[in-house]
């Protein structure tokens, strides 16, 4: 199979890096583990693009790194890339069994909810566990959303949470006329947490939804410097009156 074989040539790849090449050779599981947080946000960037081709390259890399990963385990005889895969196929096949079984699930919150008593199941003493505690906070915090819902707990409609967002943003109003710094930052949380909630119930990638719009600012603020320089001026020589009316401009040319 074309599949079979493109992936038996990265392995044979691999196996020479590994012992021809001297950056190659030096690599452990500990200096590849910053290089592979690297490449899943350059991945994620694709993906909040829409860029198909560096997609592409990116899901390369990464696989590159899955089966370095695998390598080395087969050095210090702690698995192989067939126990990664045949684990997987396991894990998905066991987890699945409205599909390779007969229990039945008919909608994506059966599937879901079955997903986690499973996991129960399999050791794990709470819904919670799987989250990575080194996951981004804003991540983590839909996730654990996610997880939580999972068993039901959870508001029943949109209307409910942006309820309890207000609520929470009008205590945290409350507690910054306190000038507390600890419980401005904690209220502060929790607004941050509801607003993730309801991005949920809006069906918003909260996460994609922030770079987005981080993205929409470096392109309008490095806009406006280049409309400022053609004005012979920077934009520390001008005033906040003079930087709002050029922010205006930008916004008003990508209509």
């Amino acid at each position: 199979m074309e599949n079979n074989s493109a992936f038996n040539r990265l392995l044979e790849i691999m196996d020479d890096l590994r012992e021809k090449c001297p950056w190659d050779r030096k690599q452990t599981i500990q200096t590849l583990r910053q290089q592979t947080i690297e490449e899943l946000y350059e991945l994620t960037d694709a993906i909040t693009d829409q860029d198909w081709k560096s997609i592409k390259e990116e899901l390369g890399d990464l696989l590159l790194h899955i089966v370095f990963y695998a390598k080395i385990g087969k050095e210090q005889q702690q698995f192989t890339i067939d126990d990664v895969i045949n684990g997987i196929c396991d894990k998905l096949i066991y987890r699945h069994p409205h599909i390779y079984g007969d229990v039945k699930a008919e909608t994506e919150e059966e599937v879901k909810q079955n997903w986690e008593k499973l996991k129960l199941k399999e050791g794990k003493d709470s819904v919670l566990s799987g989250v990575p505690v080194s996951l981004p906070a804003l991540v983590k915090a839909m996730r654990l959303q996610s997880k939580a819902q999972k068993v039901g707990f959870e508001w029943d409609n949109a209307e409910q949470v942006w309820d309890k967002l207000k609520e929470e943003m009008d205590e945290l109003h409350e507690v910054v006329q306190e000038s507390n710094p600890d419980r401005i930052e904690d209220e502060f949380g929790d607004v941050m947490f509801s607003l993730v909630n309801y991005s949920r119930f809006l069906k918003v990638d909260a996460e994609n939804a922030l770079e987005r719009t981080n993205k929409k600012f470096i392109r309008r603020f490095q806009q406006m410097e280049q409309m400022a320089a053609t004005q012979g001026k920077a934009l520390d020589e001008m005033s906040l009156t003079e930087m709002d009316a050029l922010w205006d401009e930008v916004k008003k040319s990508e209509k």
